[in-house]
């Protein structure tokens, strides 16, 4: 039998005429206008045959060199390669030693900028992400490293291309009605100018957003 090829599988699967890519330009944009308008677009996984889609409610914007709660503030290194590159690309990064987190890499290319998915709604496939990840109610994925255990992302995916209908992908939504902002989390390393910035947002009332601290 001759080998199909994944990406002819997800086109005929999931339809993606009608689930087309945010275009590279979305990204190639200034981080935080990205990480507001992510809110309400659909993150699209294509795994082992299953198709999982979930509506982005959270996210943080990490504005390069001039934020210094970005890993990539100072220099480039093996790590933070890929948030050098093309926007639209995946950097996938590893916390604690058991939680992968999916950020996308935003404006021009050198320009180490990205934006953190924090928490995602299921909107499609939520019964294959509960088989992958075990856990009752919104505990699913209402945080950076649930969703990813749920949507199975890890560092296969470190630098993939997002622009892209394979694997992973992120489609347009809806805007919520209300967006709402706030500090970041996890970052008591950086200055206190960013550890306060507003760059956390969130759809404002929505249940899956995470409970931080």
């Amino acid at each position: 039998m001759a080998h199909t090829d994944p990406l002819i599988d997800v086109n005929r699967l999931a339809n993606t005429a009608a689930l087309p890519p945010l275009p590279r330009d979305f990204y190639h944009r200034d981080t935080l206008a990205v990480a507001r308008d992510l809110l309400g677009c659909r993150l699209v996984r294509y795994y082992e045959g299953e198709l999982m889609i979930a509506k982005i409610v959270e996210t943080e914007a990490y504005r390069g060199s001039e934020d210094s709660a970005c890993h990539a503030h100072r220099r480039k290194t093996p790590r933070t390669e890929a948030m050098f590159g093309p926007p639209g690309h995946a950097y996938v990064y590893l916390v604690y030693g058991m939680h992968w987190l999916l950020n996308v890499v935003t404006q021009p290319e050198g320009n180490p900028c990205a934006v953190l998915i924090r928490a995602v709604e299921p909107v499609s496939g939520e019964a294959a992400m509960r088989a992958l990840r075990d856990v009752k109610g919104r505990n699913l994925t209402n945080g950076p490293g649930k969703l990813t255990r749920a949507l199975r992302i890890d560092k296969t995916l470190y630098g993939h291309d997002m622009t892209q209908p394979n694997a992973l992908w992120i489609t347009a939504g809806t805007p919520p009605d209300a967006v709402a902002s706030g500090p970041r989390v996890g970052i008591d390393y950086a200055q206190p100018t960013d550890r306060d910035a507003p760059w956390r947002l969130w759809s404002e009332g929505n249940p899956w957003v995470s409970k931080t601290r």
